[in-house]
């Protein structure tokens, strides 16, 4: 390796001859409320009705409720490994808003905010947690894609989905978020390179909670933001505060308005930060301290919003209990009615891949068939 005198003397070599930049690129980062709930700029147009911003509270108040029952539900042995969304509800909440109805989800493995948004029930998606392919088949948004719990694997998908829109001129998006740690990922570089060379509408949204289940976001790459990685690929990228979802609806909704009138693919990074273990099956206390986890919670976008909410009088400790109410209700009564659904037979593993099975899955099927009815 060359030293650093020797370093400094081919810069200036290189200066002496006239090397010039070819281009330039930035990165720009947007915020509208701080982490206590004051307004650093004025708001945007959607964030002047109460109504939506009440959506937006409900929706990640549902999505938290939601997530403590399933963490109760994995520790009482009721339903199987489950992956939090603790202090990153702001994120999916806010990438669903902004879509519209025939838009197309693929969320990874915490999106199940914006899920439950764009009406997959709670039941549906308890069901999938506990291991039956039932949860999978949503009755609305069924067009939207099931949970993907391989790293970065949902992102080519994407990009096929999005080609589907432009082949058949269809004003439709797809959206696609994934973690920090699928940017590592080829699947995913593969997809946004596509995305770019074939102008596809497509908008792909990094959820940056700053762990790849023990890894920092330090150790994955040198790149100074992840939302630079959309450069490379011929993209417009960006970075927004992951925990104030005013921040999120208004970049999602950009770069879908984009996308839709034939503007190409957009990459926006959400900096948010993962409060509770990777997944149940995780112990995040071995690789970060207490105190770091702690600090981060003064960032927490349900105390954010409604911190706002009340300062601007559209908000009371009345709608506080009456909205806690409604949504505890609804998640206990959806609790019960997952674990009182009876289970799939084992023969139905094999019903949900191929369209028509193979002949030798058609003889193990017929066998696990066998064993339970013996």
């Amino acid at each position: 390796m060359p030293s650093a005198e020797r370093i400094e003397e081919l810069l200036e070599t290189r200066r002496d001859v006239g090397a010039t930049p070819v281009a330039r690129f930035e990165i720009r980062y947007s915020r509208y409320l701080d982490p206590k709930g004051n307004p650093v700029r004025p708001l945007p147009d959607f964030a002047r009705d109460p109504g939506e911003l009440v959506s937006l509270y409900r929706g990640m108040v549902l999505a938290r409720r939601f997530d403590a029952k399933a963490v109760a539900l994995q520790r009482t042995g009721r339903l199987g490994t489950f992956a939090s969304s603790l202090g990153q509800e702001a994120v999916s909440v806010g990438v669903a808003s902004a879509m519209r109805a025939d838009d197309v989800l693929l969320p990874s493995f915490r999106e199940h905010g914006g899920q439950l948004l764009r009406g997959v029930s709670p039941v549906e998606l308890l069901l999938f947690w506990g291991g039956d392919e039932r949860g999978s088949d949503f009755a609305e948004a069924c067009e939207d894609f099931p949970v993907c719990v391989p790293v970065g694997t949902h992102a080519p998908h994407a990009v096929g989905v999005a080609l589907a829109f432009k082949l058949r001129r269809e004003k439709r998006v797809a959206a696609c978020i994934f973690g920090d740690g699928a940017t590592s990922k080829g699947d995913v570089a593969e997809a946004l390179n596509v995305a770019g060379v074939w102008n596809l509408p497509a908008v792909f949204l990094i959820n940056n909670n700053h762990w790849a289940i023990s890894v920092p976001v330090s150790q994955q790459t040198a790149a100074e933001t992840l939302a630079q990685k959309a450069i490379s690929a011929g993209i417009e990228g960006e970075q927004v505060d992951g925990n104030d979802v005013i921040a999120v609806r208004e970049a999602t909704a950009r770069a879908l308005a984009k996308a839709r009138a034939g503007g190409g693919p957009h990459l926006i990074e959400a900096l948010t930060y993962r409060l509770g273990d990777h997944t149940t099956a995780d112990d995040a206390s071995r690789y970060r301290s207490g105190p770091d986890v702690s600090a981060h919670w003064a960032e927490d976008p349900i105390t954010r919003l409604r911190n706002y909410l009340v300062a601007e009088r559209l908000w009371g400790k009345t709608d506080e209990e009456k909205l806690l109410g409604e949504v505890s209700g609804a998640i206990e009564r959806a609790a019960e009615t997952y674990l009182a659904t009876p289970p799939q037979g084992p023969e139905t593993i094999f019903d949900y891949t191929y369209e028509r099975l193979p002949k030798d899955l058609v003889e193990q099927r017929e066998a696990a068939l066998g064993a339970v009815q013996r």
